[in-house]
């Protein structure tokens, strides 16, 4: 045992004992690698945000400058404002508008010739017998007339549109000069030349005439003023243009039965 126990000299516990530092430091070695390791592992994020040259640049990294993102939205919105509403009518609209302009045109162009379509047989088959119209209480106007006379048939339109508008509360009396029956009445007006209009009160007195041809104010501003009740009418002695009523000795046609 003393031998053993002599074996124990200082140098073996000398290369013992460094033996054991060897393993504390090698333990603190691994400790300090595992360390480094970490201390790796953590800074290894912060080395990667530097941009790749290869790999494309993230979204933190993108610098937006001042204005483009209102510019980008301007544009977008002025893009879709356009689409929206088209700075010109495209070819549909277009059409509608020159088939609504034809349609117009077309319907002025017939109310037109509808207008002149209307006869003098037409304003005599609507007018109101003379002795009705003297017994039942309204103004009146008296037109003399003749088929051949033409500005009679010139005429017949205005008064065709006058008799339209007042003949609720105007009686419109057609006389033709070519009837011997109308003999007295054209006496009795002085009718020398035709179409010789005459505007008669509700007694059957005549406020005034006017003869030939005329423009239409003139006897529609007359049978306004009838249908008023006015004392007078505005345009009570005025001649124009006129066919001669002497002519009507040469057409001159016996038929008692007819008004006109």
């Amino acid at each position: 045992m003393a031998r053993v126990a002599s074996g124990y000299s200082p140098v073996g516990l000398h290369r013992f004992t460094p033996s054991f530092q060897n393993s504390k430091s090698l333990q603190f070695s691994g400790t300090s690698f595992r360390t480094q390791r970490r201390t790796h592992a953590l800074r290894r994020p912060a080395c990667q945000m530097k941009p790749n040259p290869i790999d494309p640049p993230t979204s933190d990294e993108l610098l937006i400058e001042p204005g483009s993102a209102k510019d980008k939205t301007s544009q977008v919105t002025e893009t879709s404002s356009n689409t929206a509403f088209p700075e010109f009518p495209n070819k549909n609209i277009n059409k509608q508008i020159a088939v609504a302009s034809t349609l117009a045109a077309v319907g002025l162009f017939l109310s037109t010739r509808l207008d002149f379509g209307v006869s003098l047989k037409d304003l005599s088959a609507a007018a109101v017998p003379y002795e009705e119209a003297l017994s039942n209480g309204m103004p009146t106007v008296v037109e003399f007339y003749a088929d051949w006379c033409e500005v009679c048939r010139e005429l017949a339109p205005d008064v065709y549109k006058v008799e339209q508008q007042y003949k609720d509360r105007v009686n419109f009396v057609m006389l033709n000069v070519d009837n011997t029956k109308w003999e007295q009445e054209l006496d009795e007006f002085g009718v020398e030349g035709i179409p010789h209009f005459a505007f008669l009160d509700r007694e059957g007195n005549e406020e005034g005439n006017v003869v030939g041809r005329l423009p239409k104010k003139y006897l529609l501003e007359n049978v306004d003023a009838l249908a008023r009740g006015e004392a007078s009418v505005p345009h009570a002695r005025v001649v124009g243009q006129y066919s001669s009523a002497e002519s009507r000795k040469v057409h001159r046609v016996v038929d008692p039965r007819s008004h006109g």
